[in-house]
């Protein structure tokens, strides 16, 4: 296995437990504008556990946000996000031209998948209720990821808009 000089400091293979998990994406966010990544996909059931109301974590993608960038988010549902990540909420309504937001639910609908995912790394929660998983560079993986996330967006429909328009 890779040590994480090798891999731009971003940590590599299996990990176990919630704690490393979020470490482990906030690692990633924090690389995010030095890696000059063009698109981050964060894709979880309702994200609820994820660490995206942090302070640093919003500074870490106010540092990425640039023009020609996009954030792709992916959940069954977003009704948690206003009360568990108001500081992403806010910073999404100037950001709102770079971030995209889909819904995949339904009867007959593929489960979304935990990940980050972006063209040069990602990380992977198999078992969201433990948070064990992988994280790396390893382009078979980051591919078999994004092929379950593109599934999942062939059958999402546009959410969790920035403002809700009232009658």
């Amino acid at each position: 296995m890779p040590n994480e000089e090798d891999t731009g400091g971003l940590p590599e293979g299996p990990f176990d437990g919630a704690q490393t998990f979020h470490g482990h994406f906030r690692a990633a966010l924090g690389a995010a504008a030095a890696s000059n990544w063009r698109e981050i996909v964060l894709s979880d059931p309702d994200f609820g556990d994820w660490p995206l109301g942090e302070r640093a974590v919003v500074d870490a993608l106010q540092a990425w946000s640039a023009a020609g960038r996009g954030l792709v988010l992916l959940a069954q549902r977003f009704d948690l996000f206003e009360r568990h990540h108001a500081r992403f909420v806010q910073w999404r309504k100037y950001w709102s031209h770079i971030v995209d937001c889909r819904a995949c639910n339904g009867p007959g609908l593929p489960e979304v998948p935990s990940a980050l995912w972006t063209p040069t790394w990602c990380i992977h929660r198999i078992d969201i209720e433990r948070a064990r998983g992988f994280c790396g560079h390893d382009a078979q993986r980051r591919r078999a990821v994004r092929e379950r996330i593109d599934e999942c967006l062939r059958h999402a429909k546009p959410a969790f808009p920035v403002t809700t328009l009232g009658l």
